[in-house]
């Protein structure tokens, strides 16, 4: 009985410091803080910046907003459609992490001051699809969200927060205490890493997403394409309470869809984020000339395979010669003899797997031409 005491007062003890440890990065914007240690930066491509508020220095504050220090856009001063963006600093995190942040979105009259939107830029690269955003009133109160971003070195990542005016041009939009937490997000599931696939022009390509944390019923599951374009998850298994598997399939692809993709998970409480996998397309390898008959005779043939002649991906693993042979016919009804040539191509990201002609196959396509006409006894 005592062993078991002690053991609750220990994992306890234990949930409680990571709960309270010490960001590693961020900004809570106190009156005690240096904002020139804070990592974030106001973007220049925008049309107005966020205010800082400091309600200590501002006894004229309208009642309408908070008390402390953050970040503040006030709808009212702004055209509709018009945005600003706070970038948080360049990430190169390799072990779980969470990027936690309040924030804060009020007009008396319920009518909504437009957008928080969250972006996750990788590598520099273009901005892509928002991973997470809220709009409407929310009460004169803050609110907490997490990112869970799965990247993996040596790749690095931005994480641009994007206020946008409403229509209604009414209210307040806030942001507040931008933490980098060294712990898993316990409102947003962590992905595992996402691997590349490969497949042949024509041929379905699957992604299957893993990811750890707790799955609300609300949540979506989306597969994000580097250029911008969404797709929503064919399914979503779960494997335990706490572990499931959201798989995406794209039909039918082309050379036009080989891109970077990445799963996202959304819901009221945060996102979750994957790294980038690549979507590798390839021409299957098509003879240019079929076979070609030299020379004929009475129990011979002399065919130039011409297998050296080829277009498309490889490499090249293996050349096979097929002939399909008709039952004996009078010599007034001769049938064609048929011979074909395949070549197989070995699936690079898989080369375990064996060559086959199969078109439904994900490891290798085999294509051919067929020569006709050779009749013989």
């Amino acid at each position: 009985m005592h062993r078991a005491r002690a053991l609750i007062f220990v994992l306890t003890f234990q949930i409680c410091s990571l709960e309270t440890e010490t960001p590693t990065a961020g900004c809570t914007f106190e009156e005690d803080v240096d904002l020139n240690q804070c990592e974030y930066s106001q973007r220049e491509d925008d049309d107005f910046e966020w205010e800082l508020i400091r309600s200590y220095v501002m006894p004229h504050l309208t009642s309408d907003l908070p008390h402390g220090s953050y970040l503040m856009v006030n709808s009212s001063q702004h055209a509709p459609g018009q945005k600003a963006h706070l970038l948080f600093q360049t990430l190169s995190e390799n072990d779980t992490h969470c990027l936690q942040f309040s924030y804060f979105m009020y007009t008396r009259d319920g009518h909504s001051p437009g957008s928080l939107n969250v972006y996750v830029k990788v590598n520099g690269g273009p901005l892509g699809s928002l991973v997470w955003n809220v709009s409407g009133s929310h009460g004169r109160q803050w609110h907490q969200a997490e990112l869970a971003v799965s990247m993996f070195w040596p790749n690095e990542y931005q994480v641009l927060f994007e206020a946008v005016i409403s229509g209604e041009r009414r209210g307040y939009l806030g942001l507040d205490d931008l933490l980098l937490l060294n712990y898993p997000c316990s409102k947003a599931p962590h992905f595992s890493r996402l691997g590349d696939v490969e497949v042949n022009a024509g041929q379905n390509a699957t992604f299957q997403c893993v990811a750890a944390g707790k799955a609300l019923e609300a949540e979506r599951f989306l597969m994000q394409r580097q250029n911008g374009a969404v797709a929503p998850a064919a399914s979503v298994k779960h494997i335990s309470h706490r572990r499931f598997l959201a798989t995406f399939q794209l039909d039918e692809v082309s050379k036009g869809e080989q891109d970077l993709y990445r799963c996202v998970s959304q819901s009221v409480r945060g996102s979750g984020v994957s790294n980038f996998a690549e979507l590798i397309v390839k021409e299957p390898p098509t003879p240019i000339a079929p076979p070609q008959l030299l020379r004929a005779g009475s129990t011979y043939l002399i065919i130039q395979l011409n297998t050296n002649s080829i277009i498309g991906d490889g490499p090249i693993v293996r050349k096979e010669i097929e002939e399909n042979t008709h039952k004996p016919h009078p010599v007034w009804k001769l049938s064609p003899q048929r011979l074909t040539w395949v070549v197989f191509r070995l699936q690079l990201h898989n080369p375990e797997s064996p060559p086959t002609p199969s078109a439904n196959s994900h490891g290798c396509q085999g294509s051919s031409k067929v020569i006709e006409g050779i009749a013989g006894e």
